[in-house]
């Protein structure tokens, strides 16, 4: 082995082909983007009808929690929406304390730049999903420049906590129709990404055909690699929902086979009927009872349930360790664009801070990329604003319901493409600056283009400046524990007894790691100024950590596919 470090990758070239290309909706998009208007809604025309709607700032800070957690399972999303309103509350009194003691714009912008790099290192770390710290970095951002007195902070997050309490109900409210949902989602999800991956797997039946084949081998091969890779993810992110739901109940059970069918599927995928995967998918999709597989063996009963109390979860701060770099980027960029906004007289820099703050992804290609998506969608909703004024100036009345209708374009539109939901989010964000009087939209026009431009520069500028070198050391990590894992999991496939549940805990490890090494071999690709990606090495651990699975999947009797045959 040689002993010479790698060289650096250079700066590559960044997208423009594809980055405002429009894609297919979340599966569950109306769900976001109707708890937040019932979140939103409820507390703003209640102060409407109490002549209080310049209080609705605090309100929303509390309201616009109901946009997390969608896709997890009721027990999990209990915790994780009250761990979101609890942190959101932080935030916002750090936030208004602030405002209350200074009105220095110097100082505001440094705590706002601080308080978004906290954001973004622990909604990373936590992995709570869409919408991230942009959420949170728009309101705090805004409390900084709200004036505030000592004796009114109380008041102001007592505010936020009841809207806090509100968006909780409305986002644990779908449990009581459909106590299963999110499992049955996620279950759906790996069946047709198996099926996908079964489908892509199948043999030319004509030579002609495997002729064409062959001649198409690397594209066909680089694609069936990837469909095997958003399967393996697709089944890990199942076993991870039913996981979270506490007891086993008969309906859990029941998509645990499913899922199993789903992992027999990536393992043999000749003798899988794609078809069959995908309607029991569509079954899952309505309120109709869960499909009912019979198990492929007896062990199938026990495929996972100790997997992940075996494994555990990585301690909080291991987590946050690796994201220092995209940290850093955050406090730099969002600093550095509230300071030059400042500098050009713009009366509202929180923009530009929360403008860099949404960029950051989890690397320079992806943060480019982003960069683009909010600047078109910005410029785009500025007129959408110019439009809609008028309408909005009618009266409170008219404000309040053109805020919600934005609300639900915003959650409808941005799983399409992130800058169609920015076109919505502008105009939102100019008419909420309006709920404590109406302004000279010219005057939020400029501002807006002006902090979008300056956030976009400014925050992308920082994200060159500060490197992430851990990037590399990350995918080296993350070689090293696939390896470990699928030794371990190779000894016990060939060990004549293994201890019960060992072979399928250290499967589920194995899967893990499989999936966690696709991720940050993605993110490390896009990266800059860092050393090559050891491409060759990542293919060849996928292979046959992969190969390892279907293994362990025969050795634990799970080949018997009389089920998923036609």
């Amino acid at each position: 082995m040689s002993s010479a470090a790698p060289s650096p990758t250079p700066a590559r070239r960044l997208p423009l082909a594809g980055v405002l290309r429009v894609g297919r909706p979340s599966d569950i998009w109306f769900k976001p983007a109707l708890s937040v208007v019932v979140a939103v809604g409820v507390p703003n025309l209640t102060l409407l009808a109490l002549g209080r709607l310049d209080l609705a700032m605090y309100t929303m800070a509390g309201s616009l929690c109901a946009l997390y957690a969608h896709n997890l399972p009721y027990a999990a999303r209990a915790r994780a929406l009250a761990w979101v309103v609890l942190g959101m509350l932080a935030a916002v009194a750090v936030a208004l304390v602030t405002a209350s003691l200074t009105s220095s714009a110097v100082v505001l912008v440094a705590v706002g730049a601080l308080l978004a790099a906290a954001q973004k290192a622990l909604c990373d770390a936590t992995r709570i999903g869409p919408p991230g710290p942009v959420i949170f970095a728009f309101i705090s951002s805004a409390s900084l420049f709200t004036p505030q007195t000592l004796g009114q902070v109380p008041g102001h997050l007592a505010l936020a906590a009841a809207a806090g309490a509100w968006a909780w109900l409305v986002g644990m409210a779908p449990g009581l129709v459909r106590p299963h949902g999110p499992e049955r989602r996620a279950t759906a999800r790996a069946l047709n990404a198996a099926a996908a991956y079964a489908e892509m797997s199948v043999a030319p039946s004509t030579a002609a055909s495997a002729a064409a084949s062959a001649e198409a081998s690397p594209t066909a091969s680089a694609g069936r690699e990837r469909a095997r890779a958003a399967g393996a993810a697709a089944v890990h992110a199942a076993w991870q929902s039913l996981f979270a739901t506490g007891a086993r109940s008969e309906p859990r059970r029941a998509l645990e086979r499913l899922v199993v069918r789903a992992e027999i599927a990536l393992a043999a995928p000749a003798d899988t009927d794609p078809g069959r995967l995908r309607t029991w998918a569509r079954d899952l999709r309505g309120t109709g009872p869960v499909p009912s597989v019979e198990p492929a063996s007896a062990a199938d009963e026990l495929l996972g349930v100790e997997a992940e109390r075996a494994a555990g979860r990585r301690p909080l701060t291991d987590r946050l360790g690796p994201l220092l770099p995209l940290a850093l980027r955050t406090a730099l960029g969002c600093a550095l664009a509230g300071y030059v906004s400042l500098a050009l007289g713009v009366g509202r820099p929180y923009w530009a801070l929360v403008t860099a703050a949404s960029l950051y992804q989890a690397n320079i290609t992806l943060t480019w990329s982003r960069g683009v998506q909010r600047v078109v969608g910005n410029l785009v909703g500025v007129l959408l604003f110019a439009a809609v004024a008028p309408l909005a100036h009618l009266g409170p009345a008219a404000l309040v319901l053109c805020c919600l209708a934005f609300n639900f374009g915003a959650e409808a539109l941005i799983s399409r493409n992130y800058w169609l939901g920015s076109i919505c989010v502008t105009p939102m964000a100019l008419l909420i600056t309006e709920f404590t009087g109406f302004q000279r939209p010219g005057e939020l026009m400029t501002d807006r283009i002006v902090d979008t431009v300056v956030g976009a520069l400014v925050g992308f500028a920082a994200a060159v400046a500060v490197t992430n070198r851990r990037a590399g050391d990350r995918i080296e990590n993350a070689l090293d524990t696939v390896e470990r894992a699928r030794e371990h999991t190779a000894r016990l496939i060939a060990a004549e007894r293994p201890a019960p549940g060992a072979l399928d805990a250290a499967r589920r490890s194995l899967a893990a790691a499989l999936v966690e090494l696709r991720a940050t071999a993605d993110a490390a690709a896009g990266e800059w100024w860092q050393r090559a990606v050891p491409t060759e090495r990542v293919l060849l651990a996928e292979r046959t950590g992969h190969r390892t699975l279907a293994t362990a999947v025969r050795r634990q009797g799970l080949h018997a596919l009389e089920g998923t045959r036609a």
